[in-house]
């Protein structure tokens, strides 16, 4: 089985494929790697292809009429990306960068569109994956309007957890390691605003962790004071992320 293929079949997209479709997908994708802090895609390109990472981790983002960066989404392995281009074959408006070494398949979008109208399964799961990806997103953006600097970093703690979370003694640990500048890109905020909400809360013991490392010590406690509830504890070797039901 070639390294395509294996990466293929994980996917839980595909996995209810044939294997002459399984093998058109095959011959028609493309490997590629990308150094660490290097494009994916940038915007204005072509939206021919969507892809599917097989290595490392990547954030998706968009600049602001001011040149700031705003982040939309982090992706990890066996998590598809830039799935629009099935859709709309304009030119992207985010850009895509490797946060550490990633490896894509990338993925012709007139194949997806052609098995999409094959198999009603993959069709479903396409749609749901764009759905839920938009509910993130227009949940993040409610935060951004309605909600103060300290309730939209908790907010988004836990919104990382449901994705990134994973279980240990002291809580829940996110397995992506982001600094203060990330997590202030992705709430609108700043750096400075950050760090002093963030020492707050590890004063208050419900977070704790070190450079690059966040626990929710206290998930539970921080849920209840933004009146949402706590995200589950995913057990040893889960992946708490719902797109995993897709990918």
């Amino acid at each position: 089985m070639t390294d395509k293929l294996w990466h293929l079949k994980s996917c839980e997209l595909f996995r209810q494929l044939s294997p002459e479709q399984m093998g058109r997908i095959e011959m028609r994708s493309r490997s590629r790697s990308f150094a660490a802090h290097s494009p994916v895609y940038l915007p204005a390109e072509k939206a021919d292809s969507v892809f599917l990472l097989t290595a490392g981790l990547v954030k998706v983002c968009h600049l602001t009429t001011d040149g700031k960066e705003s982040i939309l989404a982090f992706v990890e392995p066996g998590e598809m990306f830039g799935e629009l281009a099935i859709f709309d074959g304009d030119d992207r408006d985010e850009y895509v960068e490797a946060i550490e070494p990633a490896a894509v398949l990338m993925i012709p979008a007139e194949v997806l569109q052609q098995l999409m109208a094959e198999s009603p399964g993959v069709a479903m799961g396409v749609t749901r994956l764009v759905g839920l990806r938009r509910h993130r997103i227009e949940r993040r953006l409610k935060n951004l309007l309605f909600q103060s600097n300290h309730d939209r970093l908790v907010h988004l703690l836990l919104d990382l957890a449901e994705q990134f979370g994973a279980a240990e003694p002291g809580g829940i640990r996110l397995r992506v390691r982001l600094t203060h500048q990330d997590l202030a890109n992705l709430i609108g905020s700043t750096r400075e605003t950050v760090t002093v909400i963030l020492g707050r809360l590890k004063a208050k013991g419900v977070v704790s962790g070190g450079r690059r490392r966040i626990v929710l010590a206290k998930p539970q406690a921080l849920a209840q004071s933004v009146l949402r509830k706590a995200p589950p504890v995913p057990k040893p070797g889960e992946r708490s992320d719902p797109f995993f039901a897709v990918c």
